[in-house]
């Protein structure tokens, strides 16, 4: 076993209900402290239902997710905010706010944390700048190209420096040469010393860098070999 305080994300016998069948089984896994990890297989395997766990948005309804300090057992609703700033989500579809600028994207998440005006636009620049956006900081998302909004998703995600980045299928919407840079953005985000568990279904983007990986498929979580 691994020692406790380098495990960033475990899943320990996790299986989730759904109404006519078990959308996840029996899943445990871990991910140590600064590694970034792969979950691959075909759409509808069950990839975005562990990230959903993982970001406890759903509950197991047996066994244990563990992520960074906070375990599905003992969530409540007070620490959630506390939760959302320490585990960041990206997704495939972006969902940025249509009508608010790209900097008041990334703005919103530290506002609602109380930081002050100040600090927020100087923080929200900050990650803007990190992601290649600092120049459409007034551009709207529907103006910008799919590359742009996902690096928006990110820098969004990024807002409390999170200790983990969760991606569900990043590349997905994206061309081949997009694809590759937003995948060295998440690499570069994990050199840093982000934890970073990624579902993806193109292995091709992720192959000969050794990540641990994790094959799902009807809700199951086979061990592969490292990519």
């Amino acid at each position: 076993m691994l020692a406790r305080d380098n495990v960033m994300v475990e899943f320990d016998r996790v299986t989730l209900y759904g109404m006519r069948e078990t959308i996840v089984r029996d899943v445990s896994f871990q991910l140590r402290r600064g590694e970034m990890g792969v979950l691959y297989g075909p759409s509808g395997g069950g990839k975005t239902t562990l990230l959903r766990l993982a970001h406890f948005d759903r509950r197991p309804d047996a066994g244990r997710v563990r992520v960074a300090s906070f375990t599905s057992e003992r969530i409540t609703e007070l620490i959630l905010p506390e939760i959302r700033r320490r585990i960041g989500i990206v997704f495939q579809d972006y969902k940025l706010l249509p009508d608010r600028s790209a900097i008041e994207n990334v703005a919103l998440p530290l506002a609602i944390g109380g930081m002050s005006n100040r600090m927020v636009r100087k923080r929200a620049m900050e990650l803007l700048q990190q992601v290649g956006l600092g120049a459409k900081r007034v551009a709207f998302p529907q103006t910008m190209s799919g590359g742009e909004q996902q690096r928006l998703g990110i820098a969004r995600a990024l807002a409390y420096d999170p200790h983990v980045l969760l991606a569900d299928e990043p590349t997905g919407n994206l061309d081949r040469n997009t694809a590759r840079e937003i995948m060295d953005l998440i690499r570069r985000i994990n050199h840093r010393g982000t934890t970073v568990l990624l579902a993806t279904h193109d292995l091709d983007l992720v192959r000969g860098y050794g990540y641990p990986c994790w094959h799902v498929d009807q809700g199951r979580v086979t061990a592969s070999s490292p990519l």
